[in-house]
């Protein structure tokens, strides 16, 4: 039965937030269920804290920034022996890949409308000859590595109610790309309300308060909500590889990086990549006591972000690619009485009702909009690791619509990385080819080379390997 609108009067009003009746009561009995349905949802206790950290205006952080001290990391390998340590990784998540323990999730909550897209920003044409959408390329190397290890491994897709709906009918008429629909499993994270500087809700109608995804760390509860662990469980699962649709070079499933969570009995694991230089914005791993977590790059203060090392090294300098494991205990864990992760703020312009009931829109911050992030898990972790990885193999995401980090430096890196697998079997690729090898072909540069035929050439100045 749905909730009636008066049954939240009395706790609203005694909370501060009274204001979002004043129009409700002129609308009709459709548009009153709706924004009840709406403040049954509302954790007042959670808003309160909420406001009140909001009012102290401290930094948003898991660790203390007073402690923190770079953390350690996995290095690449160097030498014989790291290449031992590799093939003993690479060993041990072969054998979790194969035995079913371990699930893809990618988290695509996110519209394209910074790139110049309508639509889910998964549904943005990627691929640098086909023009395949990042969904796709991601989903074949999903299918690719069912393939590989002969396991069911199923894919996890995180929306957002903005783009929860137009998702699943993209995937769907596209035949899931590939993977059994029984395997695809499409949910979404959840809504948190905003409010104003002085702690109020905002609307944005008369029947709808102003609400923004809960962040990439809903995605934690949105596993526990929505059932999706206990399915896992239930398949077997122990590993979810995490990762974003906005990074077409993820090497999804990779078995070292597995495999170095494995043998390290981590709860989270999370690759990194060098930083460019101390301005790069991508949040840094840190240390504080034995708890290692991530500081987000707005929250690092200028004194340890210009930070260098005697040899000139950024100091914290191990930059977040968004690339996690995540044991499905530890996600289910972190859930018990509650997700405890930090909330964090942004001051938005935010176009909401003026007490006339007029929409307005504001030239200037009006409101804060409140997010967790997955990374913020990380210190609740009784292991955790850290493992380095080549950002010119892994990292190259597609945020903005031109300039750095854009789908034409995401596509050009995508061509490097191509050519040079090339050169590695033997073909020469001039500066101009345009190349696109399908991770339905080759997941990686040794699959390449053994599978690709000699007489495959460059005849056109476009190579197509799917």
């Amino acid at each position: 039965m749905s909730p009636s609108l008066s049954e939240f009067r009395k706790p609203f009003e005694a909370a501060g937030q009274g204001h979002v009746f004043r129009h409700a009561e002129a609308q009709d009995a459709a548009a009153q269920a709706r924004l009840a349905q709406q403040l049954a949802g509302i954790d007042l206790k959670l808003l309160k804290r909420l406001v009140d950290e909001m009012k102290q205006d401290r930094p948003v952080t898991a660790l203390e920034l007073d402690r923190v001290e770079p953390a350690p990391f996995l290095a690449l390998p160097v030498g014989p022996g790291g290449r031992r340590r590799e093939k003993r990784a690479a060993q041990a998540g072969i054998e979790a890949l194969t035995a079913g323990k371990v699930a893809a999730m990618v988290v695509a909550g996110g519209q394209g409308s910074r790139l110049g897209f309508e639509g889910p920003k998964g549904c943005f044409p990627i691929g640098p000859v086909s023009g395949c959408s990042l969904f796709e390329w991601h989903f074949q190397k999903v299918v690719a590595s069912r393939r590989r290890f002969g396991a069911a491994i199923p894919m996890l897709v995180l929306t957002s109610p903005a783009n929860h709906t137009q998702t699943i009918e993209f995937l769907r008429a596209n035949r899931w790309f590939g993977m059994p629909e029984q395997d695809v499993i499409v949910f979404p994270q959840g809504m948190l309300p905003a409010v104003d500087f002085d702690g109020r809700l905002l609307l944005e109608a008369p029947d709808a308060l102003f609400r923004s995804p809960d962040g990439h760390g809903g995605a934690l509860l949105a596993l526990a909500r929505e059932g999706v662990l206990d399915e896992l469980t239930r398949r077997g699962i122990e590993n979810i590889f995490y990762f974003q649709v906005d990074n077409p070079l993820v090497k999804v499933l990779d078995a070292t990086f597995l495999g170095h969570h494995r043998l390290a009995e981590s709860e989270m694991s999370s690759k990194m990549v060098l930083k460019r230089d101390p301005k790069e914005k991508v949040g840094v791993f840190a240390r504080a006591g034995r708890r290692i977590g991530i500081v987000e790059y707005s929250d690092l203060p200028e004194n340890l972000a210009q930070a260098v090392e005697p040899d000139g090294a950024v100091r914290f300098g191990a930059g977040n690619i968004a690339i996690h494991v995540i044991d499905v205990a530890f996600a289910r864990r972190v859930n018990e009485g509650g997700l405890r992760l930090p909330y964090h703020r942004a001051k938005k312009v935010i176009p909401c009702l003026g007490a006339d009931g007029v929409l307005t829109r504001p030239t200037a911050p009006n409101g804060v909009k409140f997010e967790t992030f997955v990374f913020d898990a990380l210190p609740l972790a009784k292991r955790a690791l850290v493992v380095e990885t080549s950002r010119a193999e892994e990292f190259s995401p597609v945020k903005n619509a031109e300039g750095e980090d854009s789908a034409a430096t995401a596509r050009r890196d995508l061509l490097n990385l191509f050519r040079s697998w090339l050169s590695e079997a033997g073909f020469a690729a001039g500066d101009g080819a345009v190349l696109e090898i399908a991770p339905s072909f080759a997941l990686d540069r040794e699959e390449f080379a053994h599978k690709v035929a000699v007489e495959r050439v460059l005849c056109d100045g476009t190579l197509w390997v799917k």
